[in-house]
């Protein structure tokens, strides 16, 4: 498996597009399928937390749910203009909040563990006896 180090800004591309890409797959494949949506939202989380390097790990819990409301702009419902795909867009994030949720809270589960992991590693961090 690679072990790509994104930057905060590149996390947050990587996940944004792959988002919007599964996104259009969905609309294509599965005729826009929510639940399909989410599920492929869940892997998303994971490679952002996980390729993230460790000077930005704060961001993966942020930016993937940005990326999840711009996965919805071509699946998300609107027969008309621009009002009516916002009106789809609010109402596949209410919807679909768990998905939403459970991916940040995996996100934010993998960031944790490994800045946990990243300071326990440092060097020079001899414990001072009390």
């Amino acid at each position: 498996m690679p072990d790509p180090r994104l930057t905060g800004l590149g996390g947050g591309l990587f996940c944004a597009a792959v988002m919007f890409a599964l996104g259009c797959l969905d609309q294509l494949l599965f005729g826009a399928s929510l639940t399909a949506y989410g599920v492929l939202f869940l892997p998303v989380c994971v490679l952002t937390a996980a390729w993230v390097r460790g000077a930005d790990l704060v961001i993966a819990p942020v930016v993937v749910p940005i990326a999840f409301t711009v996965g919805l702009l071509p699946v998300a419902d609107g027969d008309g203009g621009i009002f009516s795909r916002l009106m789809g867009i609010v109402t596949a994030l209410a919807t679909e909040a768990g998905w939403l949720y459970g991916g940040t809270l995996v996100a934010g589960v993998i960031a944790t563990v490994r800045k946990v992991r990243l300071m326990n590693r440092r060097p020079g961090r001899a414990r001072m006896p009390v």
